[in-house]
């Protein structure tokens, strides 16, 4: 059994980070699982991603003010299928809207056989791409 159930982000934009992530999550297997729409009870409206045949992972939630990115000692790394959905992950979120954090590639500081990315998103969180093929 996973250990965490989903995670969300606060966003100042939805349509930009679901710009964002729909590129950045793709080459990894991830989709949009349902989105949220604000009214009807609902506080805000959200954009939830997670493996296909699954109900909820990551999501995205639309906040008017107050969204500020947490400090450095967070991070967020999704599991990534193979070095070159890495490599694809990197790609789309910087053509998307996120910058750089440490490029792409083999991070030893992490283990022999840790391969991955790190940018930031637009609302600027720290994520990651990562790929541990163990030998």
């Amino acid at each position: 059994m996973p250990m965490l159930h989903h995670v969300s982000f606060a966003v100042a934009d939805l349509t930009r980070s679901t710009t964002f992530y729909d590129a950045a999550l793709a080459p990894l297997g991830y989709t949009r699982a349902w989105t949220q729409e604000s009214g009807s009870g609902r506080k805000e409206a959200a954009v939830i991603y997670a493996p296909p045949g699954a109900d909820d992972a990551f999501a995205v939630r639309l906040r008017q003010q107050g969204v500020v990115a947490p400090s450095e000692g967070f991070h967020l790394a999704f599991r990534g299928p193979s070095q070159e959905a890495v490599i694809a992950f990197h790609q789309a979120a910087l053509a998307h809207g996120g910058r750089d954090n440490g490029g792409v590639g083999f991070h030893p500081e992490h283990g022999a056989n840790y391969f991955a990315a790190f940018v930031f998103d637009p609302d600027g969180y720290r994520i990651e791409a990562v790929v541990d093929e163990k030998a």
